[in-house]
């Protein structure tokens, strides 16, 4: 298996909405915010080449939208999906599978590509797109507090292209040799994140369960989340879990740190040890 990070830019959101109840004074040491309480992100995504298959872990926000909608977000920075993929020594053509682990805009919005006669195409002509039935139809059909996440011309043109199959989340947590996939309830119905076996280790594409190297601390919850109660639990579930495997963490939205290992400080609270880069693993 070979993994390379594929880095589609940056974006900005508040500080506020991804640190929850977390005070100010506290989470802006770890990610300063601007005069307008924003604070950068990442949309870093992931390319995983096993056997005959190149698979594209989320599509980053993608370049559609209008400039309204930009202006909210703020999309910077030199990195763009296609290109990342280029430098990594492919085309769009090349890509077989796409994993979405969750339809929310900055996740999903690379995955379809408004064509030169103003239709909508998936970006990945030969590619398969992953999701999971109740997934879609949370997204379908959004409640009030995620409709503006979910943009239904992110994704339903894959199903109308035939080209999105539902994961089978009831068959257990090997998706295929050497990739888990594991689903949380807390941030959004049925998000998934993969576990990964990597040069020997684990390694878990954390999604928006744990976006940030932050976000590693227990009380650190999005307030997008649906169910912060949930993510608590799951949280719980999974930094143990990595801890005992002495597993990698991959960060979708920290803005420096791409992957973390995992020790315990004094008070015996899981907390980051090292940061690293995939090649570093």
């Amino acid at each position: 298996m070979k993994l390379t990070t594929i880095q589609t830019g940056y974006f900005k959101l508040d500080g506020g909405a991804m640190f929850g109840v977390v005070p100010k004074t506290l989470w802006n040491r770890l990610n300063p915010a601007d005069e307008n309480n924003l604070c950068t992100w990442s949309m870093r995504c992931l390319l995983i080449e096993t056997g005959e298959r190149k698979i594209l872990v989320d599509t980053g926000i993608g370049n559609k939208q209008d400039e309204k909608f930009m202006s909210h977000f703020q999309p910077h920075g030199p990195y763009s999906l296609l290109g990342s993929l280029k430098e990594a020594g492919l085309k769009k053509e090349d890509i077989t599978d796409v994993f979405l682990t969750h339809l929310h805009f900055d996740h999903v919005g690379g995955a379809v590509t408004k064509g030169n006669d103003g239709q909508l195409y998936p970006t990945f002509p030969n590619a398969t797109y992953w999701s999971n039935k109740r997934h879609y139809k949370w997204a379908l059909e959004p409640n009030a507090r995620e409709k503006a996440s979910f943009l239904k011309e992110n994704f339903v043109p894959l199903m109308d292209h035939s080209k999105l199959e539902f994961l089978d989340l009831n068959k257990g947590d090997e998706w295929i040799p050497g990739i888990g996939v594991h689903t949380a309830k807390g941030h959004t119905e049925d998000m998934m994140f993969l576990e990964l076996d990597y040069r020997g280790k684990k390694l878990y594409y954390c999604a928006d369960l744990i976006p940030s190297a932050a976000h590693i601390r227990m009380p650190y919850v999005l307030a997008y989340d649906v169910r912060p109660l949930e993510t608590l639990k799951e949280k719980a579930f999974l930094l143990p879990k990595a801890l005992s495997e002495d597993a990698v963490l991959y960060f979708e939205h920290d803005r420096e740190i791409e992957c973390c290992s995992l020790t315990k400080d004094k008070r015996g609270r899981i907390i980051m040890d090292k940061t690293m880069k995939l090649q570093d693993i």
